[in-house]
């Protein structure tokens, strides 16, 4: 037996009928009577931001964002708000620091802050009546696990209380059209701490990764309903915040003054982006019973997997080889277009001879040994070729109709029809 109290209803909790919907009532239309436009969208002065959203902001869109502690949830924002009070209404509303601190890091950035209105406030009505009170159009609250409701008595954090208060800003946001962005922490695993219902509740959920070690940040769109899911943006850490970089393929690609063995160059798509990453491979004799398979940036398992097509399909066999793969730079590739790329790095590292120059692949490689074509090849071709590679080992079914300039295209069906192509090449 457990005794439990039973806790009488709160003065300002809402009974329900006074609660109302996300939205006014609406009447019941054929969908082929209304007309499709096109959501209007701000920027927010952050062209890579502004690329993971979609292309901006969307009035009465809540978005979240998630990262590690230290990652730069809270400087992104402010940068992005401090360009947008230029224009546009906005409120910062911080719950986990001062606004002395914040007047610091805006001091360090060296952003003009100036039209930036700050609220350092972590009751959920007094937000509310802010909000109805100023009118903003952008409000970020920084964070939505330090807000508490009165109408609960649970602590600010809580399971009940992260619910409540989303699902309020989140009305208040659809009937208002204010946009809301809400900072929320993430567990020791890396996903967003609070119940998986916050991340059904708002419009977009971006995730910040990267090592707070290096310099640079990925951000990545999880969930959009106004544009591509998966979609990337590339930040760099300096003095002054975060910096967009325009050109994430070079952050990516080592710049080694002569081919080395056990490396390979594929293009991977992220989103509407093709970047180009390189794969490194190291093979290595195991002195254990058991040979060790490491992977960063990869899937372990889908290692494994092309190991036994390697050996079955290829002739190639490493039960007793230590194999080591990479990719360089952090990122994470979770397409099974880098299959042909792992294989090849892995090739050529027992072969300890490198791939020839300028070589760039992609594919998705079966247990049957056939490679199977990737989406987006052409765009993937027209980056490699944008960069300078010259020569392209790809399936046959993303063999370009038209040549592309300064591209040799060689084309594939099976994996020892490659192995045998590169040797020719070689």
């Amino acid at each position: 037996m457990v005794e439990t109290v039973v806790d009488a209803p709160g003065a300002n909790r809402m009974s329900q009928s006074q609660y109302k919907g996300l939205a006014q009532a609406a009447p019941v239309l054929s969908l082929a009577d209304i007309e499709a436009i096109d959501v209007p969208r701000f920027g927010t002065g952050i062209e890579e931001f502004d690329r993971v959203l979609g292309g901006g902001l969307v009035a009465g869109g809540v978005v979240l964002i998630g990262g590690d502690p230290g990652i730069g949830k809270s400087t992104l924002l402010l940068q992005a708000l401090a360009n947008i009070a230029h224009v546009r209404k906005t409120l910062y509303v911080s719950g986990e620091e001062s606004g002395a601190q914040i007047a610091l890091r805006a001091r360090r950035l060296a952003v003009d802050a100036r039209d930036l209105k700050l609220q350092a406030e972590i009751q959920l009505e007094k937000i509310l009546g802010t909000l109805a009170e100023l009118k903003p159009e952008v409000a970020v609250i920084d964070s939505i696990q330090t807000l508490y409701s009165d109408a609960l008595t649970s602590a600010p954090g809580s399971v009940a209380q992260v619910r409540e208060c989303a699902a309020q800003l989140t009305r208040v946001a659809k009937q208002s059209g204010v946009t809301i962005i809400l900072v929320g922490h993430v567990t020791k695993e890396g996903a967003l701490a609070g119940p998986r219902v916050l991340e059904h509740i708002v419009d977009t959920v971006l995730y910040f990764e990267g090592d707070t070690q290096s310099s640079f940040r990925l951000v990545r769109a999880i969930k959009n309903r106004f544009g591509a899911v998966n979609e990337l943006g590339v930040f760099a850490m300096s003095e002054k915040g975060l910096k967009g970089v325009s050109n994430p393929s070079a952050l990516f690609l080592s710049q080694h003054d002569s081919q080395v063995p056990g490396s390979c160059v594929m293009v991977t798509q992220e989103g509407t982006r093709p970047l180009l990453v390189e794969i490194q491979a190291l093979v290595d004799a195991s002195h254990l019973p058991n040979a060790r398979r490491l992977s960063v940036g990869l899937e372990q398992n889908r290692l494994a997997m092309l190991l036994a097509v390697l050996h079955r399909h290829a002739g190639v066999a490493a039960f007793d080889q230590d194999v080591f793969i990479n990719a360089v730079g952090g990122v994470k590739i979770t397409e099974p277009a880098a299959d042909l790329a792992v294989l090849l790095a892995i090739h050529s590292s027992m072969r300890n001879k490198p791939l020839p120059r300028g070589l760039v692949v992609f594919g998705e490689v079966g247990l049957a040994g056939e490679i199977r074509p990737a989406p987006r090849g052409q765009e993937r071709l027209r980056e490699a070729a944008k960069l300078g590679f010259s020569m392209a080992l790809i399936p046959k079914s993303n063999a370009p109709k038209q040549p592309i300039e300064g591209m040799r295209i060689v084309p594939v069906e099976r994996i020892d029809e490659a192995f045998s192509k590169l040797r020719e090449l070689d």
